[in-house]
């Protein structure tokens, strides 16, 4: 009689029983948990915002902060008749939000496979394509939510300013507006290199979720100092964080500085761990509006006055704003040096000087080269009457833009240095693979 079970490397090359519904369901976990806890952290830091006042469009703003922080793209619009233009734009990233629903996402893509040995690149790939298309399609749904108009008031009987006046009783006769649109092509796009970002970077930074064994041999120089890194950027939100609170109990403006912190901590502690190791921002304030800013940073983007050059956001010019800014030097210092220590203590006891600063080194730039990038902000609205310039009482621009590259080569020659100085130290830690003392 011929057995009717299959040989042993037959079952062993066949999917398991349930594997892709398994993984489509596990999938769809990590996308809606991903999104609530991004919609959370958005609600909360629109409300602190006093957004919640908004006629009607608390909803679709809530949208498209959500939106934004998936990478995507959401265009301004403005319409004020035949007499006048309004013109709108914003590019930003609510870091929060970002930092939040990436880490939420990473978790639940990576918790069922801490549960295998081994992983198959077949069965890497099916999950990580389930959560690529469940995240695209609920973008796409989002997207579709985060469009509205709101009426542009102006004049007010200011005794002050006729002039705006006479404007305002004009513009109001054809009713003004300004209101924003996803831009749906763009926001899958980018949407598609974050979502995909997120999930290589899980995996290279977890110790635990075992991978395909091609990728195994890249294991031990890479996730090191990945885990490093991720633990660097997360060391200064949560010192940005501690700082938040204080300044809301002590200082008042509780609200708007609990605002900041749940939509925009990253992008000013980010740059703060990247002027710290001698990288630089350009960017420039004018108008009456800003960003949710500490008042050093907004004291020297507006010190070019009307000059249309960029001023420099480096160490020495925060300094000169504020002495207390060369804190940020030490501050460094310390905590690069621990995620070099981390980093170290990680990794197997072979594992040389040198070979430690070289994985830190490139870590480190390749870690600017993201989180510089998402700090960049690029603001601007005005209105113009019969095709004439802004008026100056409604119109501004913030600009802030990160030198990258710049910035990218100080993370480089600090991780080389950093990188030896916490090889040194975990010289002196039991470490894994070390002879005579792991039996």
């Amino acid at each position: 009689m011929t057995s009717s079970r299959l040989p042993t490397s037959a079952r062993s090359s066949a999917p398991p029983a349930g594997l892709y519904a398994r993984a489509v369901l596990q999938a769809l976990a990590a996308v809606v948990a991903g999104f609530a806890a991004m919609a959370v952290v958005a609600g909360l830091g629109l409300w602190a915002a006093g957004a919640a006042d908004l006629p009607g469009g608390f909803t679709a703003v809530l949208a498209a902060v959500v939106v934004m922080a998936s990478g995507g793209k959401v265009e301004l619009s403005g319409d004020a008749g035949a007499l006048a233009g309004t013109q709108a734009e914003l590019t930003a990233m609510p870091l929060t939000v970002t930092l939040v629903g990436a880490l939420v996402t990473g978790f639940c893509f990576l918790r069922p496979l801490r549960h295998h040995a081994v992983t198959s690149a077949r069965e890497l790939l099916l999950r990580a394509a389930s959560v690529v298309v469940l995240w695209l399609a609920a973008l796409a749904g989002i997207s579709a939510l985060a469009r509205h108009d709101f009426p542009l008031t102006l004049g007010g009987g200011n005794a002050q300013d006729p002039l705006m006046d006479l404007f305002g009783d004009l513009l109001d006769a054809v009713n003004p507006t300004v209101g924003f649109r996803t831009d749906v092509g763009t926001t899958l796009l980018y949407g598609l290199l974050w979502i995909l970002g997120v999930l290589a970077i899980a995996l290279l930074v977890s110790r635990r979720t075992p991978l395909p064994p091609r990728l195994v041999r890249y294991q031990e120089p890479v996730r090191p100092a990945a885990f490093a890194m991720l633990l660097l950027l997360l060391a200064y939100v949560v010192v940005g964080l501690v700082i938040g609170i204080v300044v809301a109990a002590t200082k008042g403006h509780a609200a708007e500085t609990f605002a900041v912190l749940l939509l925009g901590l990253p992008n000013v502690t980010w740059l703060a761990l990247g002027v710290g190791i001698g990288g630089s921002w350009q960017g420039k304030a004018e108008g009456p509006f800003g960003l949710p800013m500490p008042q050093v940073l907004d004291a020297v983007l507006r010190g070019g006055g009307d000059s249309p050059d960029l001023s420099t956001v480096d160490l020495s010019s925060l300094a000169a704003q504020d002495a207390r800014a060369w804190w940020l030097l030490p501050i460094a210092a310390v905590l690069v040096l621990a995620a070099a220590f981390v980093a170290a203590v990680r990794s197997p006891a072979r594992i040389t000087l040198w070979q430690h600063a070289l994985h830190l080194g490139v870590a480190f730039a390749l870690t600017m080269l993201v989180a510089a990038p998402v700090t960049l902000v690029e603001a601007h609205f005005g209105l113009s009457v019969l095709g004439i310039g802004d008026l100056a009482s409604l119109g501004g621009e913030v600009v802030l833009r990160p030198d990258v590259w710049k910035t990218a080569g100080f993370g480089l020659l600090w991780g080389l240095v950093f990188g030896f100085l916490g090889g040194l130290l975990a010289s002196r830690v039991h470490r894994r693979g070390e002879v005579g003392q792991d039996t």
